[in-house]
């Protein structure tokens, strides 16, 4: 059913919480499954966090019909599991119309609606969040209830304990609703599920109840699929004088079919599928209930088109790994949760065994992990997306870095994008590249990238690494035939004479007078900004010269850096003695950046040598598409050419 269908429901005759609450109470399960269709259909249409969802309906209903937002006030974490929320609270035609699914954001966001409390999108900060608002309540004398809504995996992480800690302890009204769903965004991990398992297993009676151990009330509601049952439980506890926590059992995924015609091919079936083909499989082996496809669901219009970056390179990646298990009992592969994202497949879990670990959404706990078992002689590769490993700079530098252990982190999505605000990956270069003893690598092509990998996973590599994993310019630009492979025994920037052997820069491609140098995935754009200069264009329309205005032919030399934690001071001070202007391209945030430091190193030893920066405004974007983004700041032919001209004009 296509969301237009849906339109005229009761769904579009909520305005408001107070709307909600003004329902008969019959009819609150027709709401639901009303809202349950059009997420579906909203799945289909636009894609999404469809599964916690889809569980957390009649929850977010109970909450709406029983509190009073946004004067209570309500916090979601992970705050994908807000669809519902949105819906109740004025924002319900932008899952009803198709024209207006781009109106919202996937999480909260008070930029939106007064009933959204805080812009989150990473996990486990709601109870401390819950914490600082009851607080002031109290201080102030105020009257107010204050929820956290908490889980599909939030659990796990280490704050959301250190807010049970501090919630015990400071008291005051706080109801803090859990959302056991038996899953995290992939299988739920760690010892911690075990004992929510055994809650359920006893109506909440279990003795080992690790809230009660907190000092927290506790209430459990086995159906948290009844809205009716969600109501009495939310009107027990809406106005008790402690914090109380209200754990809900919750079916992921309810309202999907229970079982996907992918099913057998995506756990292996009769034959087993590897490469893209067994990721796509996995993708679209979506079904309600436990199953790790559920949490992000692709819309319909997606089938059929090539795997992007982080899951192809990602898959590479792993496959490379395996091939060694058999020999290498100490390669490790750690993921904080996220596997599905970057091309880990349940299939290779499986296969793995013992080589792989899965910590929950615990980064900063997996990064001092991985720096124990590269100290007890392992190899670990720690995969995680780089807006993630922003959540454990600490140990990044701590226990990593300071303890010089050859951990292996491989950096997915990082670089600019049309991500959400809270997922952007534009502050990755600046954040590894200026702690002391992080080798950075930016590979250029999908052969670099795993000899990359071999090498700072093998044994001439002793010190913590990352990789900034190609993005979708670099696999784009390999698959239309751009870009050269380019590995062991081609001119890839290995330094014999270095135990780091990409720390000298590569160079593509001799000139003279300008220099491009471009990092990591503007290094296609670098190559189609020195074939426009060579061919004397000041624009290149729609990939070739048509309609191009013609100026004088410059040969442009072309370098790529494949390190952006060190500089390689022999070729800038090469390129000086025959190039009076050097242009830094790459996508990312431009302040503290690779491109300032090449600047820096110039201003200080070669004044003479101009040098211009190109790179990302130091600011938030919220899915701004990445054409935009690079016009914006300046990262298109047509732009960095007239840059070029204009600096050799001055």
């Amino acid at each position: 059913m296509k969301g237009g269908d849906l339109m005229g429901g009761l769904l579009a005759t909520i305005h408001g919480p107070a709307d909600v609450q003004a329902l008969d109470a019959a009819r609150l399960p027709e709401l639901c499954a009303e809202i349950r269709r059009v997420l579906v259909a909203f799945g289909h249409a636009h894609g999404g966090h469809i599964g916690s969802n889809l569980g957390m309906v009649e929850a977010t209903v109970a909450l709406h019909r029983v509190f009073d937002s946004p004067r209570d006030r309500i916090v979601f974490d992970v705050s994908h599991q807000c669809y519902t929320h949105k819906m109740l609270t004025g924002r319900a035609q932008a899952y009803l119309d198709p024209a207006l699914h781009d109106a919202v954001t996937g999480f909260t966001n008070p930029r939106e609606s007064v009933h959204d409390q805080f812009v989150l999108g990473h996990t486990g900060t709601s109870i401390s969040l819950a914490c600082g608002l009851a607080k002031m309540r109290d201080m102030r004398g105020g009257d107010e209830r204050v929820v956290a809504v908490i889980g599909d995996g939030a659990l796990s992480s280490a704050i959301a304990f250190e807010g049970l800690n501090n919630a015990a302890e400071q008291g005051g009204n706080m109801i803090i609703v859990v959302n056991d769903n038996e899953m995290s965004i992939a299988e739920d991990s760690g010892g911690m599920y075990a004992t929510l398992a055994r809650l359920r297993e006893s109506d909440g009676a279990a003795g080992d109840n690790l809230f009660r151990a907190f000092g927290l009330d506790y209430r459990y509601v086995a159906d948290g699929n009844d809205v009716a049952a969600l109501v009495a439980a939310f009107e027990e506890v809406r106005d008790c004088d402690h914090p109380v926590v209200v754990h809900i059992h919750t079916h992921k995924g309810l309202g999907l079919p229970a079982v996907s015609p992918m099913t057998a091919a995506a756990t292996g079936g009769e034959a087993r599928l590897d490469g893209d083909a067994a990721v796509v499989a996995e993708d679209m082996d979506i079904r309600e209930g436990r199953c790790e496809a559920n949490h992000w669901q692709d819309p319909d219009s997606a089938a059929g088109r090539p795997l992007g970056a982080r899951k192809h390179y990602g898959q590479l990646a792993m496959a490379a790994l395996e091939r060694r298990f058999a020999d290498e009992p100490g390669l490790v592969v750690v993921s904080p949760a996220t596997p599905g994202s970057n091309g880990i497949t349940r299939a290779f879990r499986a296969r793995a065994g013992a080589h792989y670990v899965d910590t929950g959404i615990a980064e900063e706990h997996a990064v001092a992990f991985a720096s124990a078992l590269a100290k007890a002689g392992g190899r670990p590769v720690l995969a995680t997306s780089a807006t993630f490993f922003q959540r454990t700079f600490d140990q990044l530098q701590q226990e990593l870095s300071l303890n010089a252990n050859p951990a292996t982190l491989l950096d997915f999505g990082g670089g600019l994008s049309g991500a959400d605000d809270t997922h952007s990956g534009a502050f990755d270069i600046v954040m590894f590249a200026n702690i002391p003893g992080l080798t950075c690598l930016a590979p250029t092509g999908e052969r670099m990238f795993l000899d990359m990998l071999a090498w700072a996973t093998g044994p001439a590599n002793e010190r913590p690494v990352v990789i900034r994993v190609p993005g979708d310019p670099i696999l784009a630009a390999e698959r239309s035939g751009l870009l050269p492979a380019i590995g062991v025994g081609d001119d890839d920037g290995r330094s014999d004479d270095d135990p780091m052997p990409w720390s000298r820069y590569r160079t593509v491609h001799a000139g003279a007078d300008v220099a491009i140098l471009a990092l990591g995935n503007t290094y296609p754009l670098g190559l189609q900004v020195v074939d426009a200069l060579r061919r004397g264009m000041t624009a290149i329309a729609d990939g070739d010269a048509a309609g191009a205005s013609a100026d004088a032919a410059v040969d442009a030399t072309l370098v790529t850096p494949l390190c952006f934690s060190t500089l390689d001071e022999a070729t800038l001070e090469r390129l000086a003695d025959s190039h009076r202007l050097v242009v830094t391209l790459e996508d990312g945030q431009l302040d503290g950046g690779w491109g300032q430091k090449v600047a820096a190193w110039y201003q200080n030893h070669r004044p003479d040598v101009r040098v211009r920066t190109v790179g990302g405004d130091t600011e938030f974007t919220d899915r701004v598409p990445l054409t935009d983004l690079n016009e914006r700041y300046g990262l298109t032919v047509e732009q960095v050419v007239a840059l070029v001209r204009d600096s050799l004009r001055g």
